[in-house]
C-alpha cells in the first residue's frame, strides 16, 4: 500500500523540544510506545516539535548541519528510523529525494507530508490510498488553493526547492501539520492548534519585520550567490538581480563561465547591488572572489546557513536572518 502523500506546492508555500539524535543521522525512535514523527532535516524536525510538543517524539533524518540533503547517503539505521515512523515529512522538490528510496525499501503506510510540490508527486491519488478518513480533507488541490490565494507570494521563477526560506509558506505547511495531527492524535487536537497559533504568532512577527524592510528598501537590487535565500528576498520586496547561469552553477558546484562571473564582478564594481547574500555553509572560488570584490567595493555581505543552527528554534533563526538582511541594508 503506497504511503499518502500530503503535497504543498511551492507556488503556494510560510521554544523547541529536543530532538532526538542532534548529533549525526539520527537513530530509530527510543520509545517503541510513542508517536513518532520522522523528518528529512533539522527544520522540518523542529517545526514539527513546535506543533507536537509532548503528545509525539520527532526524529531528524539528517542531524547534522554539515550534511548536504542533495548529496545524503540514506544508512541502514535510517531505514529503520523510517520504518519506525508513524508521520514522515519531507521537503520534496529534489531536495531530499533519499527519502523517497527510504520509503520504498521499507514499505512503510505512514502518511507523508511533502512541503513541495515533487514533480514525481504530482498528479498522486490521494483518494485511493487506503487512508479512509485521510481521503478528502487534506488532499493536494487544498493545499494548492490556501497557499496560491498567500498575497505577494506568487511566484513565476522556477522552483526554488529552500521553501523554508518562506516564512508564510511554513506557517501554511505548520497548519497541515496540526491538521494531519489532529486526525491521528484526536486527543491532543486542542493542543496542537493552540501550539500552531503560537507559532503562527512566531511568523507574524517576522512577516512584520519583512514588511518594514519592503517599505524601506523595496525594490534594491540584491546579488545572491546561491537561490537559498530567495523566497526570503522576494518576502523583502528585493530585487535579486543575479544572473541565474552564476547562482545555478555555484549550487550544482560546476564552474561559472568567465563572462558570467566578469558581469557579476562588474555589477559589483559599479555598486549595481546593495547588499551580496551568501550562503556561509557551501562556496568555491567563484564565490569566494564575489565576497572579495563586495567587500572591496564597501557593499555589505549577508551569509545565510542552509540548515538550522544548533540550538535555535526556526522562528528565532528566521528571525535573526531577518535582522541580519535589515542591518546590511542599512549600512
Amino acid at each position: 500500500m503506497p504511503p499518502l502523500r500530503r503535497t504543498l506546492p511551492v507556488a503556494a508555500l510560510a521554544g523547541g523540544l529536543v530532538l532526538a539524535g542532534c548529533a549525526g543521522t539520527a537513530p530509530a525512535a527510543s520509545d517503541d510506545d510513542a508517536f513518532t514523527i520522522v523528518a528529512s532535516t533539522t527544520v522540518y524536525a523542529q517545526i514539527a516539535a513546535e506543533i507536537a510538543g509532548d503528545a509525539a517524539e520527532v526524529v531528524p533524518i539528517i542531524a547534522s548541519a554539515a550534511r548536504d540533503p542533495h548529496e545524503y547517503e540514506a544508512t541502514a539505521a535510517d531505514q529503520l528510523t523510517v520504518a519506525s515512523a508513524d508521520l514522515l515529512i519531507v521537503n520534496g522538490g529534489g531536495y531530499d529525494g533519499f527519502v523517497d528510496a527510504l520509503i520504498d525499501s521499507t514499505g512503510t503506510t505512514a502518511p507523508v507530508l511533502t512541503a513541495v510540490g515533487d514533480a514525481e508527486h504530482d498528479g498522486h491519488d490521494h483518494t485511493d490510498d487506503g487512508h479512509g478518513d485521510h481521503e478528502d480533507e487534506h488532499d493536494g488541490d487544498e493545499h494548492a488553493d490556501a497557499h496560491d490565494e498567500h498575497e505577494g507570494h506568487a511566484h513565476d521563477h522556477d522552483v526554488n526547492e529552500h521553501v523554508w526560506y518562506d516564512p508564510a509558506a511554513m506557517a501554511a505547511f505548520a497548519a497541515v501539520i496540526a491538521d494531519e495531527l489532529a486526525e491521528l492524535l484526536p486527543a491532543d487536537a486542542e493542543t496542537f492548534q493552540d501550539n500552531l497559533a503560537a507559532f503562527a504568532a512566531g511568523i507574524e512577527a517576522i512577516e512584520a519585520d519583512l514588511a518594514g524592510i519592503r517599505a524601506e528598501y523595496e525594490g534594491t537590487p540584491v546579488l545572491a550567490t546561491e537561490p537559498v535565500a530567495g523566497y526570503l528576498l522576494e518576502a523583502a520586496g528585493l530585487d535579486d538581480v543575479t544572473p541565474p547561469t552564476f547562482s545555478e552553477a555555484v549550487e550544482e558546484g560546476q564552474d561559472v563561465p568567465p563572462a558570467v562571473l566578469l558581469d557579476v564582478l562588474n555589477l559589483i564594481a559599479d555598486h549595481g547591488a546593495g547588499a551580496v547574500i551568501a550562503n556561509a555553509q557551501t562556496g568555491g572560488a567563484e564565490t569566494d572572489r564575489v565576497i572579495a570584490a563586495a567587500a572591496e567595493a564597501g557593499i555589505p555581505v549577508v551569509e545565510f546557513t542552509e540548515s538550522l543552527p544548533d540550538g535555535l528554534t526556526y522562528l528565532q533563526w528566521m528571525g535573526q536572518n531577518v535582522t541580519d538582511l535589515a542591518e546590511a541594508l542599512s549600512r
